[in-house]
């Protein structure tokens, strides 16, 4: 009968190495949870007539249930109920079986399902993961392997279930604080726009017997009017077509750099932008260097996850003048896009051997910026936005009412 080495991990967390004697890999690794032990990996001992095989992969399988992939929300609920079931003393198998079949029927969840599968079949959680890169990133993966090196994959996941849960607050903040403007904006094009095409018209009408005698607003609403009406299909193709080039454009390399060195150039979106970027670029990178990550793999995931291309050139940068892999400070600071006080505090956990708390330090920092920022971008957003569709409004009103009043004068006449 084939023999399997396996590495293995109790309740406890602690590792075990060791051989057992099944048919095959599905088997051994059942005979381990029967055991209490969570599989790491499992492979075919050697033999001097047979060598070891290659450790077996398992994208096939992936890519055939790849259908779905997770959005953020979905994956910190599947982060934070994973958890939970490793704390409770079940195996990651078992884990996962249960997870697949949650809140299903008849049908399994896919991915789930695929992961439990490659865990069955002698695979670690962290390779599984790694074959589903639209689900879970390269920051996810990491995470990951490293909470399964130490033994402490249940207090892994608990930081990884933090961190998105931050990652969703900042971003449910900033569509919460542009809910209101982009309504108030909806309105008033909407009233707008049904006003051009569908009463102006009508009046239009009337207007025709005084011709040039019509006030100058008048004539220019009139005008406007008539171009929407016969050529607004023109407009929308064309404001679909710029759209669509746009994001186009947007997609490549060099657009996409022209884009986020605009954002970091606009006064009312550089304070955001900025303050985003540097509270997720020290957050994460402390998560990573906690969890025992080394400095150059933490820089090269980072810079991976951060939203500005800009400033994640500069991670790049900085990686690639890190020499002694553990000060960076002194790379990021020669670039001069980070500015100084996070370079220096940087500098102050690296002298004390605290680099992970100083980041933290950094990311509450910016995190407390970019509230700030949010909330004066917003107070002064409303307002704006309101006066600007007033005034459109208002030039809509005036100019009906100074073609009455000429109406009026010449019949009193």
């Amino acid at each position: 009968m084939p023999r399997f080495r396996y590495s293995a991990r109790d309740r406890t967390g602690a590792r075990s190495d060791g051989e057992i004697e099944a048919p095959d890999r599905r088997t051994a690794a059942r005979k381990l949870q029967t055991a209490g032990l969570a599989p790491i990996a499992i492979q075919e001992a050697a033999t001097p007539s047979s060598p070891s095989p290659p450790r077996r992969r398992f994208s096939f399988t992936f890519r055939r249930r790849d259908s779905h992939r997770f959005s953020t929300s979905e994956l910190l609920d599947f982060t934070r109920e994973l958890s939970d079931l490793l704390a409770s003393g079940m195996t990651l198998s078992q884990s996962l079986q249960t997870l697949a079949r949650r809140g299903r029927e008849e049908t399994e969840h896919p991915l789930i399902a695929a992961l439990r599968d490659a865990i069955n079949q002698g695979s670690s959680l962290s390779d599984a993961l790694a074959q589903l890169p639209n689900s879970f990133p390269s920051f996810y993966v990491a995470m990951i392997r490293s909470g399964e090196a130490g033994g402490t994959l249940a207090d892994v996941l608990q930081r990884l279930a933090a961190h998105y849960e931050r990652v969703r607050e900042v971003r449910e903040k900033v569509i919460t604080a542009l809910i209101y403007p982009l309504i108030v904006v909806l309105m008033g094009l909407g009233t707008l726009l049904f006003a051009v095409a569908f009463v102006i018209p009508r009046f239009a009408v009337v207007f025709e017997t005084l011709g040039d005698a019509l006030p100058l607003p008048t004539r220019i609403l009139i005008g406007f009017s008539q171009f929407i009406v016969h050529r607004g299909l023109f407009l929308l193709a064309l404001a679909i077509g710029a759209i669509l080039a746009a994001r186009r454009a947007m997609a490549t390399e060099n657009g996409r750099l022209w884009w986020h060195r605009m954002q970091l150039r606009l006064p009312a979106l550089r304070g955001i932008v900025e303050a985003a970027a540097y509270a997720q670029f020290a957050r994460s990178l402390a998560t990573l260097l906690s969890n025992g990550v080394p400095v150059l793999q933490a820089l090269g995931i980072v810079e991976k996850i951060i939203g500005n291309a800009i400033i994640a050139r500069e991670i790049h940068n900085a990686r690639e003048r890190v020499t002694d892999g553990a000060t960076i400070s002194k790379p990021l600071a020669a670039g001069g896009v980070f500015p100084p006080v996070i370079t220096d505090i940087l500098a102050v956990g690296e002298q004390s051997g605290d680099v992970p708390g100083a980041l933290l330090h950094i990311a509450r920092r910016y995190e407390g910026e970019l509230d700030r920022r949010i909330k004066i971008f917003t107070t002064l957003l409303e307002p704006f936005l309101i006066v600007a569709v007033a005034a459109l409004v208002g030039f809509v009103a005036i100019a009906m009412l100074l073609a009455v009043f000429e109406i009026t004068s010449g019949l009193n006449l």
